[in-house]
This record gives C-alpha cells, sequence and structure tokens, in this order.
C-alpha cells in the first residue's frame, strides 16, 4: 500500500422511526461538504421489533486527498464490521445491535449511545420480566468500543423541546472526532431552517453531555392527586395499613375506582379483610402485600372496554401530541390497529347471551365475519364515536362474561389462599405471587391461565415436597422460561414428594 494514503471517516447511525435519524445524517453531510469533503449518505430501513429502524450509513472523504488519488475515491454503501469510525446510536438495544453486527471495534470506534430504552416487542410479551438489563448492555458496550460517550439523549431532547437527532448531532460535534468546529455543526442546523432554535438548544445540551459538562434539565410542577370526597374514605382505611402492603393496598383502590367505580374499590377492601387477618396473626406482611397486589391487577383486567376508554381519553391525547411534539394549530390523526376475536366480542356481552354465542356454531360463524383486522382513526369523529359507545358499556361491565369468569377464578384463587395459609404462610404467599402467570390479553391470557391451573392442579404434590413455597416459585420461574411450556412440563416431572414414613 503506498504510504500517507488517505481513506474516508466512516460512521454509522442506527436509529428508530420519528427519531430524526435522516435529519441527522444530512446535517453531517451538509457540515462535512462545507468544509471541504466528498460526502455520501445511504440508508437501509429495517424493523426493530418496536419501530421503523434505519441504518445511516456516512462516508466523508477530503476533495485535496481525492484531488491527489487517481483514480478518484470510491465510497462505500454500507458499515462493514471492523471499518467503522464513529457509530452513533439512538436507543441503547440499537447499540447493542451495532455491538453485535460489529460496528464497534475497540481500536477504531468512538461509540455515542442514548441510554434510553424502547422496549423491544419480545421484552414486553414476555411472561415474566423479560427486560434485557441495561446495565450489561452498556457495559458491553463499553467494552466494545475505543471511547463511548453516552447518556439519556432523550431526556436531553424532551428538556429542551426538540428531538434527540439535535442532541445527538451536538454530542458528535461534542467528542471532538471531527475535523470541524462548533460553529460548521451549528451553521448546518441554521442552513436546515426547521426548528432551528429548538435544535439548537438540544445540540447545546448533547455538546455539553459529551464534554461532561453540566447538563440542562426540565423541571415539573409536582402533581398533587385529587381524592374525591366519596375515595378520600378509602384511601384512609388503605393508609392505615403497615408497609409493604399500604402501598400496594392504596393503589389497588386508585386503581379500581378508575377502572370502575368506588363500590368496585370497596369490594377489593372487603376481599382483602380476611387476608390480613391471616397476615397479622401469621404472617409478615408480605401475603397481604402479594394479595393485594395481583388482586388489583386481577380485578382491573383487560377487555375491550377498559381498552376503548383509555384510548379515548384526553390524556392520551395531549400525551400523544406531547411526544411527537405537534404545535398549536397542527392536525394530529392517531390509528389505532384491532383485531378482536368472537371470545373477546363474547366476553363483552351479558353473561348468558356471550355463553350462547360461544356455544352456538352458526352465531359464532356469523359473528367471525366481522372480526378481521381493522385500523380505527380515533382523531376521526367516527372512530372516536366507535371507541366511545364501546367504552359506554363500562356500567355493564358487571354482568358481561368475563366478568363472571373473572371474579369465579378470583374467588377461587383467594379461597385457595385462606386455606392454605392457616397451615403454610410461605406457600399461601407464593400462591398469591403465582396469579401473575395470568395477565395480558387473547393468547397471551389463556396460556397463562393453563399453566396457573396445571399448578393449581398439582398443588397437593408440591404440598409434600421438603420446602413447599421454594417448590412453587421453581415451579412459576419455569412456567415463565418459554412460549411452548416445555421448561415447565420437565419441572413438573422433576417434583419429588418426601419419601413416605414406614408403616
Amino acid at each position: 500500500m503506498e504510504p500517507n494514503v488517505q481513506r474516508p471517516i466512516t460512521i454509522a447511525i442506527l436509529a428508530m422511526g420519528g427519531e430524526g435519524g435522516g435529519v441527522l445524517a444530512e446535517w453531517i453531510v451538509d457540515v462535512a461538504e462545507h468544509a471541504g469533503y466528498v460526502a455520501q449518505m445511504t440508508s437501509v430501513p429495517g424493523v426493530a421489533q418496536r419501530t421503523g429502524a434505519t441504518n445511516y450509513y456516512v462516508e466523508l472523504f477530503p476533495k485535496h486527498g481525492a484531488k491527489a488519488n487517481s483514480p478518484a475515491p470510491v465510497l462505500g454503501l454500507t458499515a462493514m464490521p471492523g471499518d467503522v469510525d464513529i457509530v452513533i446510536a439512538s436507543e441503547l438495544m440499537e447499540a447493542g445491535r451495532a455491538v453485535q453486527r460489529g460496528l464497534v471495534t475497540p481500536d477504531r470506534t468512538t461509540f455515542i449511545v442514548s441510554t434510553n430504552r424502547v422496549y423491544a416487542m419480545t421484552e414486553k410479551i414476555a411472561m415474566e420480566d423479560g427486560r434485557v438489563d441495561s446495565d450489561a448492555l452498556l457495559e458491553g458496550c463499553k467494552a466494545a468500543a475505543k471511547r463511548i460517550i453516552h447518556g439519556d439523549m432523550a431526556q436531553l431532547a424532551e428538556a429542551t423541546g426538540s428531538v434527540i437527532s439535535a442532541v445527538l448531532f451536538g454530542a458528535l460535534a461534542g467528542a471532538k472526532v471531527l475535523p470541524m468546529q462548533r460553529m460548521a455543526f451549528e451553521a448546518a442546523i441554521h442552513r436546515g431552517g426547521v426548528g432551528v432554535k429548538a435544535s439548537i438548544a438540544a445540540f447545546g445540551a448533547g455538546y455539553a453531555a459529551a464534554e461532561g459538562g453540566p447538563l440542562p434539565s426540565k423541571t415539573e410542577p409536582p402533581v398533587v392527586a385529587h381524592i374525591s370526597p366519596a375515595l378520600a374514605p378509602l384511601i384512609a382505611e388503605a393508609n392505615s395499613l403497615h408497609e409493604p402492603a399500604r402501598m400496594f393496598v392504596r393503589l389497588g383502590v386508585e386503581r379500581l375506582a378508575d377502572y370502575q367505580d368506588i363500590a368496585y374499590a370497596r369490594d377489593y377492601l372487603d376481599r382483602l379483610k380476611p387476608i390480613a387477618e391471616i397476615d397479622k396473626k401469621h404472617g409478615g406482611g408480605q401475603l397481604l402485600a402479594e394479595t393485594a397486589r395481583e388482586l388489583a391487577l386481577g380485578m382491573a383486567y383487560e377487555d375491550t372496554v377498559r381498552v376503548a376508554e383509555l384510548k379515548i381519553r384526553p390524556s392520551r391525547f395531549e400525551r400523544v401530541r406531547a411526544e411527537v411534539q405537534a404545535e398549536d394549530g397542527q392536525i394530529l390523526e392517531i390509528a389505532e390497529f384491532f383485531s378482536p376475536r368472537v371470545q373477546e366480542i363474547a366476553d363483552t356481552l351479558p353473561a348468558g347471551l356471550g355463553r350462547w354465542l360461544l356455544n352456538t356454531g352458526w352465531a359464532r360463524r356469523f359473528v367471525q365475519r366481522f372480526t378481521k383486522s381493522r385500523v380505527v382513526k380515533t382523531s376521526t369523529i367516527g372512530g372516536f364515536l366507535m371507541l366511545y359507545f364501546i367504552a359506554s358499556l363500562k356500567p355493564t361491565r358487571r354482568r358481561s362474561l368475563r366478568y363472571a369468569n373473572e371474579q369465579a377464578f378470583l374467588r377461587e384463587w383467594l379461597q385457595t389462599i385462606q386455606n392454605v395459609a392457616a397451615t403454610n404462610t410461605a406457600l399461601a404467599t407464593e400462591i398469591a405471587t403465582t396469579r401473575t402467570l395470568v395477565k395480558g390479553y387473547s393468547d397471551t391470557h389463556e396460556r397463562g391461565r393453563q399453566r396457573y391451573d396445571t399448578l393449581m392442579q398439582i398443588l397437593p404434590r408440591i404440598m409434600e415436597t421438603p420446602d413447599p413455597a421454594a417448590a412453587l416459585a421453581a415451579l412459576r420461574k419455569a412456567a415463565l422460561a418459554d412460549d411452548t411450556g416445555a421448561a415447565l412440563n420437565v419441572a413438573v416431572r422433576d417434583i419429588r414428594p418426601l419419601p413416605q414414613a414406614a408403616e
């Protein structure tokens, strides 16, 4: 190879939809071209299991170097493992993907990482807490890079009223890995001419973050929860309990009053009284805490009425406008994706009618014709009114098939806890926690319910083991291990009761 042959500066940008990754790449090209570089940008759209993800790749080559070389340089179209000088990731999992692909190397790569998380679909649908350990991700990023600059760039963007791309652009300038001054970067933003004031503020925040200087903060006024006079006595009753149960009971009361009404929250407290008495005699507070948490979640199950109600709340429209930073006067369209099943439709109907629908072949087939996936725009009058009608069925929830089924399940669960607590409080606490298997909706809910039923069916065998509470905890962990239930099947076969005493 000839001595002093110049090579391009290579930059990879990994960003998700709506984060301005394309704008960031264009800013880099602009600042480079004005500094006397030949610049080329390419992009490859993809899917990040969360929202559309795009990988942008930029190569910069000095014009004087291009003239000196013969033939003219041919710039690459995509990032190659082991050959990237600068990698910019708008989210921690995207940073992990860059490391996995080999784009980040300890001998050359400056790694600019935003540590905020947008959870992947696989993390959200896991039966247990499926979140990837953020600390482990970050440590992996640190180990892979020659130099790393990291921080919550999304928080900085929010604090400055801009988007994360401007913060990342500032961090790139502050890293001083490109041979341009700060003014050149800011000039590129001004030439863009859109949202200049907010982008410059966000750029400054990113620049300060790269230098390790003080970061701007966005202070919000403290939120003072308004408690209605009707709810106040229930809150006072919850506050009279000891921790750790107090927090769960209070949150449960507030949640259920919002979910249905004050009477429903009162029912919640009444159901907890027998558990509280048992816990006072035999437990240390954990039985009541676990039961209170799971009972609140079980009573506030997700049904079509709840989903519709949440979709059309004014607070949701305000939150979405804030997230996309829509300005006053701008029209915002919100599209909701629905794929209702016959079971969910039947669950919303009165119990008798719902059972008839599920058990009547021709009626089920007829309703199935209307269950194909559809898009409902809640920002239109028609779409809003459709969900408003479903949400208006809230007063009829107590007569629905889903309500009848859920309440029967909760009664049986609570009775099992009480029966077991008389002799083994630790096991009763584990039974309370095991209800966490039953969550979500559709197939996820059904799968969790089947696994819960499996564990309750073998409860007599579990109670014969040396440590029943530990055995049930291990089985619950196995039930959450995979979607197929293979781990649970193995764990159930491995249960070893205590040997029977000889006659």
